[in-house]
């Protein structure tokens, strides 16, 4: 890839500053993207919703019609070249369909199993003829991908998969192991899969469900997304031509690790629509409800939960948009091959695509949560579609790697580009060290809100460097050992990015004119002053785990300077907030 501004890195907008503009908001999609985003809601309205009933019987014969429907309307084939079948289009078209056909959580998952983690490996590894033989027919819908990583005893530990190949003497390859939880496996044609050459070269294969040797396992009784497929893959002596190796043998954690980016990028995008509907449906039910002879929309309890659910979504949203922009400018800037530039860009914005995993996770559990809340007993009852949606989301957090090895991955990663020179973080960290043992430095004077979040902003970049800072120089080489400490830098991290993100936004809204500026200016303050409160206390307890005596009373004053700020009354910011949510029917923001 060519030679990337430092602005343009992974990772250094932690150091670096970001204007309005800069970045890709909700705001600035095209009329394109609007276009397919609200395609891929009606289908899911029109056409998924009345199967739901069929699908949770486990018919997959109407989940494979419903596939086939979505690529002749082009869903399927946003990321595919176009002389594969494909439309060729940007990320950010992939990534608002994600976030709407997510509307119908278990379709969702079907729909991302092959779209993602099925497709994404051929595209960005095969080769031109196995591309020829997959990808047209995985574009049309005609046939449906799996990817099958997971086994009993390796699921966070994908390298420590048991699933063996031994090489046969025409040049191809026996395959002996079990895959768990694998999405579609009841209805996909191909497979893709990894396993150990010889017990030893992790590689990937493309398995399909024809080959002697494969079979389906019994689907699992599951706490959510029951009209959705999971089963075992068993392989069994499966013979797989030596054409079906993907990539280079012993190389498969490339393709692995690669997929599992974009995945949790995908993963952000469908938590953030899964979370909007959970907030349009705790909008409308709260506004009909009435409790002591008024809605309970009137209640300020409520519209606190409803304000909070819309802060929260639209903090995801704002970062996983600058973060598919972010990708999208590194695939059109660099060079090689489309792939290659694939390649690099995902493995460029890794740490952001975690974030992007982890925080829309915990958003849509939050409003799936606070949904069921405020349907009270209704919540909690089959007849509404908040109690789907509460079982429905628990899984995200396990999903693409579990919320725990992504936090770890975001503060190691970065940990690492620092020693390795790549984003400038070290000298960054010994500036910091200099300025907050400095003398005190002014408030900057402006009152205006966006102003006064901006500096907050910079002093929650700055405390998550301090923290990680800290911790590097404490453990050294060691650090990746101290999950602990790797876990406190995460959380500053991804409230960081997020804080940052959102503001961003809101001062490109009121730039842009957009409508709302008020409810723009509301949420972004709010989401930056929740975030300080929770920056605080996760600061000071890292902390005082990582220093002592002198050192830990230095370190500590520092926060106090880095975090201080006059305090913002979010009780009026979310009356406004939870004004606008109940009147646009909690869509405010929403992608399209």
């Amino acid at each position: 890839m060519a030679t990337m501004a430092l602005a343009d890195r992974g990772g250094a907008w932690l150091i670096e500053d970001t204007a309005a503009g800069d970045v890709l908001t909700p705001e600035r999609l095209s009329d394109e993207h609007r276009l397919i985003a609200r395609t891929a809601a009606d289908f899911v309205r029109q056409e998924v919703a009345p199967q739901r009933e069929a699908l949770e019987g486990k018919d997959w014969s109407v989940a494979r019609r419903l596939v086939r429907r979505a690529g002749e309307l082009g869903l399927l084939a946003t990321d595919v070249p176009e002389d594969l079948g494909g439309l060729a289009l940007d990320k950010a078209s992939s990534i608002v369909v994600a976030a709407e056909i997510a509307g119908d959580a278990s379709f969702g998952t079907t729909f991302g199993a092959t779209t993602g983690l099925a497709m994404l490996p051929l595209i960005a590894f095969g080769t031109a003829e196995q591309q020829r033989r997959y990808l047209p027919g995985l574009a049309s819908g005609e046939i449906v991908g799996a990817y099958c990583l997971s086994e009993s005893g390796s699921g966070s530990d994908a390298l420590g998969a048991r699933t063996r190949a031994t090489r046969l003497a025409d040049g191809g390859f026996s395959l002996s192991g079990e895959k768990m939880w694998i999405t579609n496996a009841g209805f996909a044609d191909v497979f893709i899969v990894f396993a150990k050459v010889d017990g030893e070269a992790f590689t990937a294969f493309i398995v399909e469900r024809a080959f002697p040797g494969v079979s389906i396992g019994e689907e699992e009784h599951k706490m959510g997304l029951h009209a959705s497929s999971t089963a075992p893959v068993i392989l069994q002596d499966a013979r797989v031509p030596a054409g079906n190796v993907l990539g280079e043998i012993g190389r498969g954690h490339k393709v692995a690790f690669n997929v599992l980016n974009y995945g949790r990028l995908k993963l952000g995008a469908a938590t953030a629509g899964g979370a909007r509907a959970a907030l349009a449906e705790a909008a409308a039910y709260a506004a009909e409800r009435r409790q002591f002879g008024q809605p309970i929309a009137s209640f300020g309890a409520i519209r606190s939960k409803l304000a909070t659910m819309a802060v929260r979504i639209y903090v995801l949203e704002s970062l996983l948009l600058r973060t598919t922009g972010l990708i999208d400018r590194a695939i059109e800037a660099g060079e090689g091959s489309p792939a290659a530039r694939l390649l690099a860009a995902l493995e460029e914005y890794a740490i952001e695509a975690s974030i992007a995993k982890v925080a829309g996770s915990e958003t849509a559990d939050y409003a799936v949560d606070e949904n069921v809340q405020i349907h009270g007993g209704n919540g909690f009852v089959t007849d509404y579609a908040a109690e789907r949606r509460y079982r429905d989301a628990r899984v995200n957090r396990i999903f693409e790697g579990t919320n725990e090895i992504n936090r770890l991955l975001i503060a190691g990663l970065l940990a690492r580009r620092a020693v390795k020179g790549d984003i400038g973080l070290i000298a960054a960290a010994k500036r910091l060290a200099a300025e907050v043992t400095g003398p005190l430095a002014g408030d900057g004077g402006d009152d205006a809100p966006l102003a006064a979040a901006r500096r907050t902003v910079a002093g929650l970049k700055k405390a998550a460097l301090l923290v990680l800072g800290t911790a590097m120089q404490r453990f050294g080489e060691k650090l990746a050992e101290e999950q602990e400490a790797l876990l406190f830098a995460a959380d500053l991290i991804i409230d960081a990015f997020g804080a940052e993100s959102a503001l961003l936004r809101a001062e490109q809204a009121q730039r842009d004119g957009a409508r709302h500026g008020d409810a723009h200016e509301a949420i972004a303050c709010t989401a930056i002053a929740d975030a300080a409160l929770r920056a605080e206390m996760t600061a000071r307890e890292a902390v005082a785990a990582l220093t002592d005596g002198d050192t830990r009373r230095v370190t500590l004053s520092a926060l106090r300077r880095l975090l201080k700020g006059a305090p913002v009354d979010t009780v009026a910011l979310r009356r406004t907030i939870a004004a606008h949510v109940l009147a646009s029917g909690g869509a405010g923001f929403e992608l399209r």
